[in-house]
């Protein structure tokens, strides 16, 4: 900065501001910091009008016009509003609440503070103003007959939807659109002549015009026309607009991905360890196509003095891509806003172009790849005694299914181990090394929960033939074993190293949840060990106790319930579920940006560097994001299209077990077809029904009749609605609680697997209890 600025900047009064450097640096023209102004605004007490404010910065008429800029960015972020004469208002000062409108289907909602304050209701009237996810301050009014806090909003500080998905519809010659995201109740008006020949019916894309408010619908325009509801991959069309999931590449991204040559460059090879003799291969599901991982175990000898008697060294290569997808590229920047690979029953959104994601990045058999390496020696205890990662070049002798796996360790002297004589022996190393990994897993404490995953069958029409489930044999558990220990590797050595990462976490239960097993467990006699500070063991301990109980499938599924949700952090808390004090995420970079990170970080440690991609906590919840959404997606095209195969099963008969049970009925998931349908409160009998949450029941007020979760039911389907997708059943014969079940044993449910193959999904399967 010129003497002749600073000069001027003084007199100004602007050196007064405490970063002002900083704003120097940033800007030609320095104007007075956001935390300057916010500095003032508590000195002088009381809203301050723009001409008093501007006199006491000093600024003259052309910077004041600049400076009105960053007062209206102020007012956007919710650190300043304006009152009904127009002055300033510091907002704390205001007593007003900033947060996230979460609407609901009922036309109501709710503020989601940001200061993680409890919810505030916001009556119909309140979200006519507002679409669900608006940024918006309000105060509180008082609390609803329910006995919530109840918000008013003062201001909407961002409006979020700028496009949105729906059917549209006509009435008395005035077209409107209902939004697949039922959390948005309003109707969107069409602005005449903008409906682009669609027809009523259809699904559309919808631009907003004209945004909600205290006076107004809001108003669109339609912007592209889908097609009909029921045309074949529709469902998946809805799922990526509605959770508005990247799904075309860009155009700068496409054309850096061809860029890439098809095959590794002798050139790549510098300052990488030759690893193309080691018989390392794949095992994988019969459709994959995107090939993360490659393992080799060869035995050691008992006489190896640092394990004593003998062990295993395990090679675990993972694809390389971030020797290709460099940071700040196209290719990164579109891999960071997708965060993850998405895959629909016959269709996946990748995280990468296919150059990379099926071709240069998949490990793909007969052909040279690079990769990252994790080399272990693990002792006949299953502990892992010494490690080391290092850059490689390798090439995959074989490309193995999860199926041929199975049949070569069930029958070493059949068909299939037969035709791989050769790495029959490598095969059945692994097997054995497995054997001790999960005996090490019990000792460690880790919990297993049993669960029956589902995978669709197509027909030619694109639509459910039908649903069967997933049996996972021993080779998806080897692989699922390997994957865990390099990870757990991969932690431990960015934590050795102090380098900052993503951290794949998994917290224990929260208090009340903890407090409400407790209650639930006790009306049965048991208890969960551990206090108020229960281990994964004290879980694992109770499983195993109750596994050959007649309602253990429920007592499961409320154990399982109580537990949070894994998410990214670069705060290393732990894995509560796997029971490992460090946990990441490192063995596929191909579909999760997280474990890309982790790669290029495992580099920079290497190299006594440190990788800065930016502020790691924003990351880690960006992640965390772009994996619930995918399964937010996932599962509406899941019920979408399970919805789609009831249909001609309305007025059929099934017997199910209840999977949820809510203030509004309980949920049944039926036997053999796997589909899930409401039972309404009003059709479980003429009486009142009272639901309590810590015994995931409904309870009869005259009869003492009970509805709990995992009881049996036999039901009718009564309807079918594929807009909501939604199936209603009616109890058509109470088979009475579980200890009554007949055979064929109620489930725990959960989502799809990862890797179900019949539709189309290529991913490797989490831990369960990953999943939590």
């Amino acid at each position: 900065m010129s003497n002749q600025n600073s000069k001027a900047a003084k007199k100004s009064g602007k050196i007064q501001d405490p970063h002002f450097e900083r704003e120097s640096r940033n800007y030609e023209k320095p104007l007075p910091s956001r935390e300057f102004v916010l500095q003032l605004l508590e000195e002088e007490g009381a809203p301050i009008s723009d001409e008093k404010l501007i006199k006491k910065l000093g600024l003259n008429e052309e910077d004041a016009e600049i400076f009105s800029r960053r007062l209206r960015a102020m007012e956007r972020d919710g650190q300043i509003m304006r009152n009904r004469k127009n002055a300033i208002c510091l907002m704390e000062k205001l007593d007003l609440i900033k947060g996230t409108v979460q609407g609901h289907a009922d036309g109501f909602g709710f503020l989601v503070p940001d200061d993680g304050s409890p919810d505030l209701f916001l009556s119909g009237k309140q979200m006519d103003k507002v679409l669900h996810g608006d940024r918006v301050m309000a105060r509180q009014i008082g609390v609803d007959r329910r006995g919530r806090p109840e918000g008013s909003i003062v201001e909407v500080l961002e409006h979020v939807n700028t496009q949105l998905v729906g059917r549209l519809h006509v009435e008395h010659g005035i077209l409107f659109v209902t939004a697949e995201n039922k959390r948005i109740s309003q109707e969107i008006l069409i602005e005449p002549g903008s409906a682009r020949d669609a027809q009523p019916g259809q699904v559309v894309m919808v631009e907003l015009v004209q945004q909600p408010s205290k006076h107004n619908r809001p108003i669109g325009r339609i912007a592209e026309v889908l097609g009909n509801y029921a045309d074949p991959g529709m469902e998946i069309e809805i799922a990526l607009r509605k959770h508005n999931l990247p799904n075309e590449f860009p155009v700068d991204v496409a054309q850096a991905a061809k860029k890439i040559k098809p095959k590794v460059q002798k050139k790549d090879y510098e300052g990488r360890e030759d690893i193309r003799d080691l018989p390392l291969v794949t095992i994988d599901g019969e459709t994959a196509r995107d090939f993360d991982d490659a393992v080799f175990c060869k035995p050691l000898g008992k006489g190896w003095k640092l394990l004593g008697k003998g062990g295993w060294k395990l090679y675990v290569a993972i694809a390389d891509v971030s020797h290709y997808v460099k940071p700040g590229e196209p290719l990164d920047k579109e891999a960071i806003e997708r965060g993850n690979s998405v895959y629909f029953p016959r269709r996946v959104i990748p995280m990468l172009p296919e150059e990379l994601s099926n071709g240069l990045c998949s490990i793909n058999p007969n052909v040279e790849r690079l990769c990252m390496v994790c080399e272990m020696d693990i002792n006949s205890s299953g502990e892992v005694k010494k490690y080391r990662f290092y850059p490689a070049v390798m090439n995959s002798h074989k490309r193995f299914t999860y199926t041929t796996v199975a049949e070569m360790l069930a029958d070493p002297k059949g068909k299939a181990a037969k035709e791989n004589e050769e790495l029959l022996p490598h095969i059945q190393e692994l097997e054995k090394l497995f054997r001790v990994l999960v005996k090490a897993r019990a000792k460690r404490g880790a919990i297993d929960f049993e669960t029956i995953e589902t995978q669709m069958i197509f027909n030619d029409q694109g639509k459910i033939d039908r649903i069967e489930p997933v049996h996972r044999n021993d080779a998806h558990r080897v692989i699922e074993e390997c994957m865990l220990a390099a990870n757990v590797c991969a932690s431990e050595f960015l934590k050795k190293h102090k380098h900052p990462a993503l951290y794949r976490i998994h917290e224990g239960p929260t208090p009340e949840k903890l407090v409400n097993l407790r209650e639930f467990l006790a009306d049965f006699g048991l208890d969960l060990g551990g206090g108020d500070d229960p281990h994964a063991k004290d879980y694992a301990k109770l499983l195993d106790k109750i596994k050959s109980r007649p309602d253990a499938q429920l007592l499961q599924t409320v154990m399982l319930r109580s537990l949070r949700q894994a998410v990214y952090s670069p705060d290393n808390v732990g894995h509560f579920g796997l029971a490992y004090e460090n946990y990441t995420h490192f063995t596929s970079p191909i579909r999760r940006y997280p474990d890309l990170l982790v790669h290029r970080s495992i580099k920079a440690a290497l190299l006594g560097e440190k990788y800065k991609p930016g502020k790691w906590d924003e990351l880690g919840m960006h992640c965390s994001m772009t994996e619930r959404r995918a399964d937010e997606a996932t599962r509406d095209v899941e019920n979408w299209l399970k919805c789609y195969f009831m249909q001609d099963k309305v007025g059929e008969v099934f017997r199910g077990t209840i999977s949820g049970v809510t203030g509004f009925g309980v949920f049944v998931a039926l036997d053999d077809i796997y589909a899930e349908g409401l039972v309404h409160v009003t059709d479980l009998g003429d009486e009142y029904f009272h639901f309590d949450a810590a015994k995931h029941q409904m309870l009869g007020e005259r009869t003492g009749k009970r509805y709990r979760l995992g009881d049996r039911m036999q039901v009718k389907v009564m309807r079918v609605d594929l807009e909501t997708s939604k199936v209603d059943f009616a109890v058509v014969k109470d088979e009475g609680p579980l200890v009554a079940a007949a055979p064929g044993k109620p489930r725990t449910t959960k989502p799809r697997s990862e890797k179900s193959q019949a539709a189309g999904s290529r991913r490797r399967s989490k831990p369960k209890t990953e999943q939590a």
